[in-house]
């Protein structure tokens, strides 16, 4: 994900990761290998459908993919900032084996 150079963030108090344009989330979501047994839904509190609002991403389907979060997540906007995210969904991550998780949160 995109991020603030450290000689501009130290001047400011902006977010430090800027967030992927829609082209950029979209291709981070095809390498999701939307596994038969996924352990990120496990690793998730809320139990999240993360392989189907990673496809519909994938797919460029953002509302859908809100509409999907929304199902078991009431709160998506402050869940999404106090989640820790790599510990849990991203850290069961089959990817994560080789230190490249999919970025859900």
């Amino acid at each position: 994900m995109p991020k603030q150079p450290p000689k501009v963030r130290i001047h400011n108090f902006n977010e430090v990761a800027l967030g992927f344009t829609p082209e950029q989330a979209m291709n981070e979501a095809k390498r999701c290998l939307q596994c038969p047994e996924p352990k990120c839904i496990g690793g998730c509190p809320v139990e999240i459908n993360i392989p189907l609002f990673i496809k519909q991403i994938a797919e460029g389907d953002f509302d859908a993919a809100i509409k999907t979060i929304r199902e078991t997540n009431n709160l998506p906007a402050i869940t999404g900032r106090v989640c820790p995210q790599e510990v849990q969904c991203e850290g069961v991550c089959v990817l994560a084996k080789r230190n490249a998780p999919i970025a859900i949160g």
